[in-house]
C-alpha cells in the first residue's frame, strides 16, 4: 500500500508511496535510457470508463495530446510511444478496484490483527535474519532501526511474496484516462514511470505491481522510486522487485529524507486525566488529534512516561486507538507523523510500529 509509497493505496485513498509507493512510494534513479522505455501518463480530465473503451489508446486523441506533451518537454519519440500505447490493455479490473466503496473506515481492532499475525512475525523475523548487514548498514547510514524498515516491507507485500500481477503500464494507463476522480495524479505517476523506464534502460511493458501501479517490496509509486529509491547494492541498476538490498536501502532513505529522527520515539501510551477525557476526544478528528507541544497537553491533562519533562521542540499529537473494550490513547511524536508520509492513515502508521516492536522482541528471543 505508498505517497511511496502506499503508497500503493495512495492513489485510491489519497494517500502510498514508497511510496510508497510508494508508498509507497525515494533517491531518485540515476539510470539513463534508450528510446523504446518512452512511456507516458495519461490525459488528466477524460470520460469515465464505459463499454466503448477503445482497444488501443494509441487512438485515443487524449493520448494523442499526451505524446505531444512527452515529445515536447521531455524528447521522446512520438513514434514508439504510439507503439507502446498499442500494447497497452484497458484494466477494468483496476478501475473496479479503485471504485469499490468504502462504507465505513475499519476500526482499530479489525485493521490491525492481520497485519500483526504470529506468521507475519515469524516471516519477518526470516527476512530480518537474511537481510541483517543489509538492515544494520541501512540502520547506521539514516538512522532507521532495522525493525521499522522490516515492518514496512512485511505490511505492504508480506516481505515480498505480494508485488502484484498487474503490467504497471496497463495500471497506470487505465487509471490516467479512464479514472477521472483522480485522472492528474495518474497521469503524473505515467509520466515518471516512462521517464523512468528511459533512465534504467527497461522495456516499460514489463515491470509487474498493484493495480494502482506501484512496485516492488516497498510498494513505490513512479514518483516516488524516481526520488527516493537507491542502488544500495552499487550493481548499476535499481530494482525494488528483485533485488532485496534495494528495498531495504530505499525504505531507510525515504523515512529519512522525511524527517525520520534516530532514536526519537514514535508512540507511547498517553495518560488522560478522567475529568478531561470529554475534552481531549473532542479535539480528535478521525482518531487525531492537532499537533501541540507537550507542555499544552499537559496543561489539558494529558501525560505520557518516559518522556523527559522538559518539552522538545517538536509538537505532538494524541491518537485514539479503537479498541474492542474501550480505547486506547497514545502520545504520537515526529517519527509516527514520518511513518504516514508513507501512508496517510493512523491505523497504517500504528500497524508498522506495534509490527515492528513484536518483530523487535522476536527477534531478541530466537
Amino acid at each position: 500500500m505508498t505517497t511511496i509509497a502506499q503508497q500503493a493505496m495512495l492513489a485510491r485513498a489519497g494517500m502510498r508511496g514508497i511510496v510508497l509507493a510508494a508508498l509507497p512510494g525515494i533517491a531518485s534513479a540515476a539510470l539513463r535510457g534508450i528510446a523504446l522505455a518512452a512511456l507516458l501518463a495519461g490525459s488528466a480530465a477524460t470520460a469515465a470508463p464505459s463499454a466503448a473503451v477503445p482497444a488501443s489508446y494509441a487512438h485515443r486523441p487524449e493520448v494523442s495530446a499526451f505524446i505531444d506533451e512527452m515529445v515536447a518537454d521531455y524528447d521522446f519519440d512520438a513514434r514508439a510511444l504510439r507503439r507502446f500505447f498499442s500494447k497497452v490493455r484497458y484494466q477494468q479490473s483496476v478501475v473496479n478496484a479503485m471504485s469499490r466503496p468504502v462504507l465505513a473506515p475499519p476500526k482499530w481492532y479489525e485493521y490491525a490483527p492481520r497485519f500483526l499475525s504470529s506468521a507475519r512475525i515469524d516471516a519477518g523475523v526470516a527476512f530480518w535474519r537474511a537481510n541483517e548487514r543489509t538492515l544494520e548498514r541501512a540502520q547506521s547510514e539514516f538512522g532507521v532501526p532495522s525493525e521499522i524498515v522490516v515492518a514496512i516491507i512485511g505490511v505492504e507485500t508480506f516481505y515480498g511474496r505480494n508485488t502484484g500481477s498487474y503490467r504497471v503500464a496497463d495500471a497506470l494507463t487505465t487509471l490516467a484516462f479512464d479514472y477521472p476522480r483522480r485522472a492528474e495524479f495518474f497521469r503524473n505517476e505515467l509520466k515518471q514511470f516512462l521517464l523512468l523506464m528511459r533512465e534504467q534502460n527497461t522495456s516499460p511493458l514489463a515491470p509487474k505491481g498493484s493495480y494502482a501501479g506501484a512496485q516492488g517490496l516497498p510498494q513505490f509509486m513512479p514518483g516516488s522510486l524516481r526520488d527516493y529509491a537507491v542502488d544500495y547494492d552499487d550493481d548499476g541498476k535499481i530494482d525494488l522487485a528483485g533485488d532485496v538490498d534495494d528495498a531495504i536501502g530505499s525504505v531507510a532513505n525515504y523515512l529519512a529524507r522525511h524527517g525520520w529522527l534516530a532514536d526519537d520515539p514514535v508512540m507511547q501510551p498517553a495518560e488522560i486525566d478522567v475529568d478531561k477525557l470529554d475534552q481531549v476526544e473532542r479535539v480528535l478528528d478521525g482518531g487525531i488529534s492537532e499537533q501541540r507541544s507537550l507542555q499544552s497537553w499537559r496543561h489539558d491533562g494529558v501525560s505520557v512516561s518516559g518522556i523527559p519533562e522538559a518539552p522538545g521542540a517538536d509538537p505532538t499529537g494524541v491518537l485514539m486507538l479503537e479498541e474492542e473494550a474501550e480505547p486506547s490513547y497514545w502520545m504520537v511524536f515526529n517519527n509516527w507523523y514520518v511513518l504516514t508520509r508513507y501512508n496517510r492513515s493512523r491505523l497504517y502508521a500504528s500497524a508498522v510500529w506495534k509490527l515492528a516492536q513484536e518483530l523487535k522482541q522476536a527477534f531478541a528471543e530466537e
